[in-house]
């Protein structure tokens, strides 16, 4: 999802702050906190606004997806109609915390793109610091798992732009099939890139996690 679905232009409500206790199953209310080996994943707060704008606004970061929020108090409002998205039942978004540490570093995003989440997308940002520790791997095989058997998505889609190599080697490496080449399909410092069209069904992502499971110990 290189595309932020937040438009910072159309949010005129005001952020608002909320419970920062993540205790229900219902993730319509608030997201549940999952644990992995290096990451513990999270429902975002207005504390977070800081650390997501000094990480996700550098330009390697940003130069593959659309503009975030340039100041905190956007990244307050993204925060907030983050919420907000997600208590009509649309959008869902976590913070990466690393395991032991409460700071954010990143975010993972799921949109609906159909009728209940049968269809979704999905999209991560994660600050340059924590690139190749495994911390991606981590969070996204969470991600993935809460995807398919407590949102009941049949089809996530995820795009990225072909020069981004990282983005399309960390796609791949969790299972995710290149279906097709989307060009000219998303705009960036007045150029118009080319994107892959990613998808992973829930079939697919059952027989791997099983494969994974069953793996031998040595």
């Amino acid at each position: 999802m290189e595309t932020m679905p937040y438009q910072p232009q159309l949010d005129v409500t005001p952020a608002q702050r909320v419970s920062e206790t993540v205790a229900t199953t219902d993730w319509r209310r608030s997201l549940p906190t999952l644990g992995g080996r290096q990451v513990i994943l999270r429902d975002l707060r207005t504390s977070d606004a800081a650390s997501l704008h000094a990480l996700l606004t550098t330009q390697e970061v940003a130069r593959f997806m659309s503009p975030p929020p340039n100041t905190v108090e956007g990244f307050e409002k993204f925060i907030a109609w983050t919420h907000r998205q997600r208590a009509a039942g649309t959008y869902a978004c976590f913070a990466v915390t690393v395991r032991g540490y409460d700071t954010a570093v990143g975010i993972f995003q799921v949109r609906d793109l159909g009728h209940s989440f049968d269809t979704a997308e999905w999209g991560f940002a994660l600050g340059a610091p924590f690139w190749g520790t495994g911390i991606f791997e981590d969070g996204a095989k969470l991600v993935l798992e809460f995807v398919f058997d407590t949102m009941g998505v049949r089809r996530l889609e995820a795009r990225a732009a072909i020069l981004n190599g990282r983005g399309n080697g960390a796609l791949q490496k969790i299972g995710a099939v290149q279906e097709g080449l989307l060009r000219k399909s998303l705009l960036r410092d007045g150029r118009y890139l080319d994107q892959a069209l990613y998808a992973i069904v829930d079939t697919d992502w059952r027989a791997l996690r099983h494969q994974v499971r069953t793996l031998p110990i040595h």
